[in-house]
């Protein structure tokens, strides 16, 4: 697409120039055809395509504009005749190129004082960046759902347990019931929280460390915890509710099954670009098969599923690279890894 853009054969430091508008348009629709980068993608585009005029239209009519504005009786026409035949349009000097994002038309890109086949070529980058806009979009609704989802799924059944031992202590230990009822109210609100789609790694531990204090009350100190995390990767942003429920997994699927004793580690260091978090239990494991169908989506529906939740979510956040990876065999324990870049572009976490 580059190539056409390139055939009144720019000087080499133009290409620069080339990539660099390229860059600025993509940055600009980040939000699509609606968003508050159309006037700078326009004047990008204007300077792009060496045009006199730029207009960018939807289907209802023009959005933004860059040099002189076209008659509007013209741009009426234009624009007709561009979404009736799908095809460049050509009208007083004018030339519309149909924007076809992933199969539809969803506007027009109009110039003055371009070639067609460099306007063509343009409007293609432009619905090729409309196109991943949308697909950032869907992911972002996705990963939302999937969100709500994993909070609706919080366990009734860890939920009265809390209650019943706070309840239990309130006699015997005052203390400690004042403790964990005020570890009880951290664990809702953050579960809970609404502020922002991601949370740093020491804001996920200090989570997984409530619902862990929690849970060892429940069985009366008889759980072992071990958490280590380097300090570097304390900051970087996952999203939210990723390791708490991987924990909670560990709990009712690996420990309580098992007779006596138990313990659970929670460790996190950073390898190269990736922040990597391991959650190990020596419960009672399960068959390396019947995992792999939990992360398909294929197993039990009632079971393990805040593991399959954090695996979807990780994977549409991050690409299908990014899933969890499951070690575990019947009698042997499980270890979870949890593998994510360290630094990703405009993530913010709360």
């Amino acid at each position: 697409m580059l190539e056409r853009l390139r055939r009144r054969e720019p000087p080499a430091g133009d290409i620069t120039a080339v990539l660099t508008a390229v860059h600025d348009i993509d940055t600009a629709l980040h939000d699509g055809l609606h968003g508050k980068g159309g006037p700078s993608a326009v004047r990008r585009l204007r300077r792009l395509l060496r045009a006199e005029s730029v207009v960018l239209a939807d289907l209802d009519g023009p959005l933004a504009f860059a040099g002189p504005r076209p008659d509007p009786h013209d741009l009426a026409a234009i624009l007709a005749q561009a979404y009736e035949h799908g095809t460049a349009a050509h009208r007083a000097g004018w030339t519309a190129a149909p924007l076809i994002v992933a199969g539809e038309l969803t506007g027009s890109l109009i110039a003055r004082g371009a070639r067609e086949s460099e306007l063509n070529a343009t409007a293609q980058l432009v619905a090729l960046t409309l196109d991943h806009a949308a697909l950032r979009r869907a992911r972002s609704r996705i990963s939302q759902a999937d969100l709500r989802t994993l909070r609706a799924q919080i366990s009734p059944h860890f939920l009265h347990n809390a209650l019943a031992v706070i309840n239990a202590l309130i006699r015997t230990d005052p203390d400690r019931a004042r403790t964990l009822l005020t570890d009880f109210a951290d664990y809702l609100r953050y579960s809970f929280s609404t502020q922002g789609d991601y949370a740093t790694v020491a804001a996920e531990l200090q989570a997984t460390q409530t619902y862990l204090e929690l849970q060892r009350a429940r069985f009366d100190d008889r759980m072992d915890l071990t958490v280590r995390m380097a300090p570097e990767i304390l900051p970087v942003a996952i999203p939210f509710l990723v390791v708490q429920p991987i924990v909670e997994n560990a709990v009712r699927h690996g420990l309580e099954p098992k007779p006596g004793p138990g313990s659970i580690s929670v460790s996190g260091y950073g390898e190269g670009p990736l922040c990597v978090i391991e959650v190990e239990d020596d419960g009672v494991g399960m068959d390396p098969e019947f995992a792999q169908a939990v992360l398909a989506g294929t197993g039990p529906p009632a079971k393990r599923v805040g593991l399959a939740n954090v695996d979807q979510r990780l994977r549409t956040v991050y690409g299908p690279e990014y899933g969890l990876v499951i070690e575990t065999a019947p009698g042997s324990g499980t270890k979870v890894v949890i593998r994510v870049p360290r630094y990703m572009r405009g993530v913010v976490a709360q």
